[in-house]
This record gives C-alpha cells, sequence and structure tokens, in this order.
C-alpha cells in the first residue's frame, strides 16, 4: 500500500510539474490568484513568520542541522535502522527535488521577497517538512504525530507563497515528492525497521 501511494505522488508530482510549465504560457490562474490573495496578509508579524520558516526550512539548516539532529535524536533512542531510514530518506527527498526542479525550470514569482535557487517547481522547503512530517509518522504512527506533521508541512507552504517565492502550485508538488519518496522508501525499508524495533522492545523488557 505504502509503495502505491508513494508512487501515485510522485508521479501526480511530475505530471502537475510537465502540466503546468508545458501546458501554459503563463501561471496558471489559481496560481495567480492565490499570490494576489496572500498579499493581503503580507503583514510585519506574519512576514517575520515566515522568514524564521524560511531560515528553517532552507541552507545548511534544512540541509544538516534539521536532518542530523534528527537522526541523533534516533540514535539516542536506540533506533539505529530508523537512523538510516531517516538519513536515506533526506538523501533521496533532496535528489528528487533537485532533478524535477532541473527538469522544468519553472520560472518563480516576479515579486519574490527572498533570494532564491534556480526552479520554483516543485518547492524544496515544502518537500522537506513532508520528508520530515512523514518520516516520524512511519516511525511513530500516532495521531498526534500526523497532526503536527500535516501542519507543519501547511505552515511551511503557506510561508512559500507569503514570501512569493513560490506559486501555490510549487508547495503542492513539493508535498507530494516529499511524501512519495518516504512512502516508497518506507514500502522497502519499514519492514526492516520494525522488525528491529520489536525485538529491541524484547529484549528490553526480558532485561
Amino acid at each position: 500500500m505504502l509503495l502505491w501511494w508513494g508512487t501515485g505522488m510522485l508521479v501526480a508530482a511530475t505530471l502537475l510539474g510537465a502540466a503546468i510549465v508545458f501546458g501554459y504560457t503563463e501561471p496558471p490562474a489559481f496560481d495567480r490568484w492565490w499570490n494576489d490573495a496572500v498579499d493581503m496578509y503580507r503583514t510585519d508579524a506574519v512576514l517575520s513568520f515566515a522568514l524564521v520558516l524560511n531560515s528553517i526550512g532552507g541552507g545548511w539548516i534544512a540541509i544538516l542541522l534539521v536532518p542530523l539532529l534528527l537522526i541523533a535524536a534516533l540514535l539516542i533512542a536506540r533506533r539505529w535502522r530508523a537512523a538510516v531510514f531517516a538519513a536515506v530518506a533526506f538523501l533521496a527527498s533532496a535528489g528528487a527535488v533537485q532533478l524535477l526542479k532541473q527538469l522544468f525550470g519553472r520560472a518563480r514569482p516576479e515579486d519574490m521577497i527572498v533570494v532564491s535557487d534556480y526552479g520554483s517547481f516543485p518547492s524544496g522547503h515544502t518537500a522537506n517538512a513532508a520528508t520530515i512530517a512523514v518520516v516520524l509518522w512511519l516511525v511513530f504512527p500516532r495521531v498526534w504525530t500526523a497532526l503536527l506533521g500535516i501542519l507543519w508541512i501547511l505552515a511551511m507552504a503557506l510561508s512559500r507563497t507569503l514570501l512569493s517565492v513560490h506559486w501555490a502550485t510549487d508547495t503542492l508538488g513539493g508535498a507530494l515528492v516529499g511524501a512519495g519518496v518516504v512512502l516508497v522508501l518506507g514500502a522497502w525499508l519499514l519492514p526492516w525497521v520494525r522488525t528491529y524495533s520489536r525485538r529491541d522492545a524484547e529484549h528490553a523488557s526480558i532485561g
């Protein structure tokens, strides 16, 4: 099931990017409408919040610090296989995002508030947020991890459009890529991760 959901999300993201880049000479009406709509809410407080997420979700913090902290936390919890799963997921997700950015080369909105790299589709910040959220949900399948993960993805996606550094469909594509990569990997690696977790718990209870 995870494999089908993950593959479907990756295919959907790719088709979405292709439809937008090759099917429109201008951004789709929804993207233009959303960009105009969020312009009304660009207060100083809201932009400050978005700028914080911009720093957390990109650059060395997102590429190195956050993954390393998550991996370290899993290692401290004696979940080394889950740590390996998380590391592979971060690398694969980042690779998939860069591949699609190079493939589509979508132009960013003209009124960007912050400087960003090449390629608007998909949103790397949103993909990274989805990667974190789905990894934690698969490793710790609880309602609260799912809810917090969804809120984190939505907050990051909203922040990208508030800063006008992405179109709304870029953030949707990023969420699909980040979640899809993790689900595909989870279909292969989770049995290995969870088998170890059960054995570890049994040994702990015996000890």
